[in-house]
């Protein structure tokens, strides 16, 4: 029995970046070997296991065959014959490929190092077109590194759209790749590469995003990438930035469509639809009045949900340099909004409660909050 560290940790210390999680691939063993060796196992659809004192994943070195179209249409071999290069082939990118022995031996057979080197993510091997979230995947990785991808992967995930096998992905893995890639350094990356596999209007044909040699060619494309960059740059979590995205297409049908089709999480969703039905009316903030401003409020939930509505007020922003390639500094309808929710929100609502008639508590908490909006600061 042999055992390798493989895979991300390889890839990421030899970039210099540091590593948090570490998978190692067992060769020459069993399930029942490493049962007894006090490994627990826990994979459902090949041999995974967790060392019994650091809880790491271990698995057995396997091979994969293609028998149906999808992501589960593979049957797994884990045998003691099987070799680490045999499981290092059945990877996706070559920098991904690369295993550590116990001795700290760099094990290299695809030359993933040379490609982390020249920057270019690179296809394994000609089966790299089984497993259509793949696409996704590359996009992924050209957003965490900036790396290109080498012309023949483009080709081959091409082909994949093409000959549909990317329509077989379901909404939940779509969204799992869709989602991390939203998170990563640059995010607005995974948009021409999707688009240069054929790939992007596929994916969100609602929003109208063109690009041409990793350029945005429309208004929408450009907005999306600026908007992006922005977000990555204030640090905003998946939810504003995935109402990013789906802003870019201006209507609540369109948050509505994606969100659905995507099987985006309660919070990602809800913040889109928000983002949808209220970014115009913040936009015209400086013009609206302390009635209006307390009804904008009172739509977000802001009073209940403030930190939900940082989120809008921030998408507001992002949106807003994109649209102008500039921002104001700061920010003037978060600034009003902000202020406007601050003086409502120190209304005491427990003294007028003690002092009004049941019936009348909530248009006297009204006419407390429209006031304490209205004086000048």
């Amino acid at each position: 029995m042999k055992i390798y560290v493989v895979g991300g940790a390889v890839r990421d210390e030899l970039l210099g970046l540091s590593v948090a999680d570490r998978d190692y691939v067992v060769v020459g063993s069993t399930p029942e070997e490493m049962t007894a060796l006090g490994y627990k196992p826990v994979g459902k659809d090949f041999p995974v296991f967790l060392h019994p004192r650091t809880h790491e994943q271990y698995a057995l070195a396997r091979t994969e065959r293609k028998t149906a179209r999808g992501y589960r249409g593979f049957q797994v071999h884990a045998a003691p014959e099987v070799t680490l290069e045999q499981d290092l082939e059945r990877r996706d990118l070559t920098i991904n490929a690369m295993a550590r022995d116990e001795a700290g031996v760099l094990i290299d057979p695809f030359g993933g190092a040379a490609d982390l080197e020249r920057g270019l993510l690179r296809h394994v091997s000609a089966a790299f077109v089984e497993d259509p979230v793949r696409i996704l995947r590359v996009a992924r990785f050209a957003a965490r590194f900036g790396f290109a991808v080498a012309p023949e992967t483009m080709a081959l995930m091409r082909t994949m759209v093409e000959n549909g096998e990317a329509g077989a992905l379901v909404p939940e893995r779509v969204w799992q790749e869709f989602s991390r890639g939203l998170m990563e350094r640059d995010p607005s990356r995974m948009f021409p590469v999707l688009a240069d596999a054929g790939f992007l209007g596929e994916l969100l044909p609602e929003l109208g995003l063109e690009f041409e040699q990793s350029t945005p060619a429309t208004d929408a494309a450009r907005i999306l990438v600026r908007a992006l960059a922005c977000g990555a740059t204030q640090g905003l979590g998946l939810a504003p930035r995935f109402a990013l995205v789906v802003s870019v297409g201006g209507s609540l049908e369109t948050a509505r469509a994606l969100s659905e089709r995507l099987k985006v999480p309660g919070d990602c969703r809800d913040l889109a639809l928000l983002a949808a039905r209220h970014l115009d009316t913040i936009e015209r903030a400086a013009s609206l009045g302390a009635a209006a401003l307390l009804a904008l409020l009172e739509a977000c939930d802001a009073f209940r949900r403030p930190e939900r509505f940082a989120e809008l007020l921030a998408v507001a922003e992002c949106l807003e340099y994109a649209k102008r390639g500039r921002a104001e500094t700061p920010y003037r309808s978060g600034a009003i909004l902000r202020r406007a929710l601050a003086a409502a929100a120190g209304v005491d609502a427990a003294r007028i409660a003690a002092q009004s008639a049941s019936g009348e508590i909530p248009a006297e908490l009204r006419r407390a909050r429209i006031a304490a909006i209205a004086t000048p600061v």
